[in-house]
């Protein structure tokens, strides 16, 4: 409150001390050299695309698994889609199918880090350099993940989003992350009407300015975050034990080599089990858990998304699969443990009535 405070009678409510301290602060944590902070995250998804200035007609390979933003950015940004499959394993990008989505027009890879766990970046990074191929990452649900060693948003160019149910928010906002000083550039002019300095423009842009008051919400958080993803990944843990011997239930877990910082907790309900996802969310919501379907459809089932002759279907069955049978349970650091024994008594009586 006081940090809000001072930002109201500073007298500066944009592209401040906050921001700055805010886009320094972000860069030290997923060890890049800057970090650009815009309106929200879907902005920092079509800044970032346009950032690398592709040529007409390039194609961009992603996931039909996830949120739109995702593929809105690429269309934004006046890119074409191919969409490549997901592995079960984490519910993102696939590396092998990934390469099979390659073709001449392909310019760069989209991986998504789902859920709050990376895409698998040791194989999809030299995949990508060995077709010099651009990154982006969409980062949003993933801060501080990491594969490797190496954190989520500095194996390309990193995009995040502050949005309110993400691990940290400001309501709104979103960050790019990059080791490319010239993008780094770019995108800092580009979010501010392409003004370089007061009334030099240099380029055609937007207005993706992030508030001081926003940046101000999100110091706090920063300051908690690593307790924050502690009891998240406390809460993924002892949700795993309690629910790890249930056949028609497959538990995410934390890939080897990578860390999870448990945005969602993902169950994928089997197809050959006793009741579907949709029976199994009806049930735990008659029994006071809340849960999510994230996401009930891939891109392609939408008819706008479909019939856009930018957009490349293909084969995607396992995102088909994670569309129809995910479910996501509470996870999130305000659960307590007898909300976890609550959780699993809740789906073992499900199980029992099936």
């Amino acid at each position: 409150l006081l940090l809000l405070l001072s930002v109201l009678a500073s007298g500066q409510l944009a592209q401040g001390l906050q921001v700055r301290d805010l886009e320094e602060r972000v860069a030290r944590l997923t060890g890049t050299r800057h970090a650009v902070a815009v309106s929200n995250g879907t902005a920092a998804l079509t800044a970032a695309l346009k950032s690398l200035r592709l040529p007409a007609g390039s194609e961009v390979v992603t996931s039909p698994f996830t949120f739109v933003a995702t593929v809105n950015a690429c269309l934004l940004a006046d890119l074409k889609v191919r969409f490549a499959d997901i592995a079960l394993t984490d519910f993102n990008l696939d590396p092998l199918a990934a390469e099979e989505s390659i073709n001449p027009t392909t310019r760069a890879l989209l991986p998504v880090h789902l859920f709050g766990q990376t895409a698998d970046m040791e194989s999809l990074a030299p995949l990508a350099a060995s077709r010099q191929l651009e990154i982006v990452e969409d980062a949003a649900q993933s801060l501080m993940a990491s594969s490797g060693g190496r954190m989520a948003g500095a194996w390309g160019t990193g995009c995040f989003s502050l949005y309110a149910t993400k691990n940290v928010t400001s309501g709104e906002g979103g960050l790019i992350t990059t080791n490319d000083e010239s993008r780094a550039a770019w995108l800092r002019a580009y979010r501010n009407q392409g003004m370089v300095l007061r009334y030099q423009y240099e380029m055609i842009g937007e207005n993706l300015r992030m508030s001081e008051l926003q940046a101000a919400l999100v110091q706090p958080q920063l300051d908690i975050y690593e307790e924050s993803v502690k009891v998240r990944a406390d809460n993924a843990r002892i949700l795993r034990e309690g629910l790890t011997d249930i056949e028609w239930l497959i538990l995410p877990s934390e890939r080897k080599g990578r860390r999870h910082v448990w945005h969602q907790f993902t169950v994928l309900v089997t197809e050959d089990g006793p009741i579907t996802r949709n029976e199994l969310a009806h049930g735990l919501r008659e029994r006071g858990v809340g849960t999510g379907i994230y996401y009930p459809k891939i891109h392609s089932d939408y008819p706008h998304i479909r019939k856009d002759s930018r957009v490349a279907i293909g084969s995607t069955p396992n995102a088909k699969n994670a569309a129809r049978n995910c479910l996501s349970l509470p996870v999130h650091p305000g659960v307590s443990l007898q909300d976890i024994e609550h959780i699993v008594e809740a789906v073992r009586d499900i199980e029992r009535l099936a």
